[in-house]
């Protein structure tokens, strides 16, 4: 019975690696943009620029046709294009439809917005995380999934004090509208004959 057990236990050890091995993660904006438009997808970014002061959860947006919805134990602050949590807590974004690429600039601020040094997690809702020290907005944290949608990423900050966590972008990787891919398929055969002429 034991060794059933232990079977058993090392069948679901596998089949979980196989899952989150099907997410990449990046630290690197070019490399994960490169790879969202290897992929067919085109890169569309929330800025968060029209959004300023306090918001109680959940703050909604759109960014190329992906509605995000965020929530944050005492709400949510934005200010000056950056998106942060108005308590020193964990903020969730939950996107629908869901994505196969997702990333964006997470760093820690003070109260006042000022940015500090931090730790960062990012999880997503299979459990693939990543964590690293950010001192500032040129941090990026990046998945792309190439077995199934990402439907939710929390992002966390801890160091010295109280610091909020924060972002400054949000990206998308978003598939092409069926029309739009037909007109790129018909540019690209028309681009060729000039060539050829």
């Amino acid at each position: 019975m034991k060794f059933s057990i232990f079977g058993a236990a090392l069948l679901c050890g596998a089949i979980s690696s196989s899952v989150s091995a099907a997410i990449t993660t990046y630290s690197s904006f070019i490399f994960w943009g490169e790879d969202v438009l290897a992929s067919g997808e085109s890169v569309a970014t929330e800025t968060f620029n029209s959004y300023n002061g306090y918001y109680a959860s959940p703050l909604t947006g759109s960014a190329g046709g992906i509605n995000w919805s965020a929530t944050a134990t005492g709400g949510l602050f934005c200010d000056s294009g950056y998106f942060s949590t108005n308590n020193p807590v964990a903020a969730t974004f939950t996107f629908a439809p869901g994505v196969m690429s997702v990333g964006a600039n997470i760093f820690g601020t003070d109260s006042l917005f000022n940015i500090v040094s931090a730790k960062i997690t990012v999880t997503l809702a299979d459990g693939s995380f990543y964590t690293a020290s950010t001192s500032g907005v040129t941090g990026f944290v990046g998945f792309i999934s190439t077995i199934s949608a990402i439907s939710s990423l929390t992002m966390n900050a801890v160091g010295s004090g109280n610091v909020y966590v924060t972002a400054d972008n949000l990206y998308f990787g978003v598939v092409p509208a069926p029309g739009s891919v037909a007109l790129l398929a018909c540019a690209g055969l028309s681009a060729t004959r000039r060539r050829r002429n």
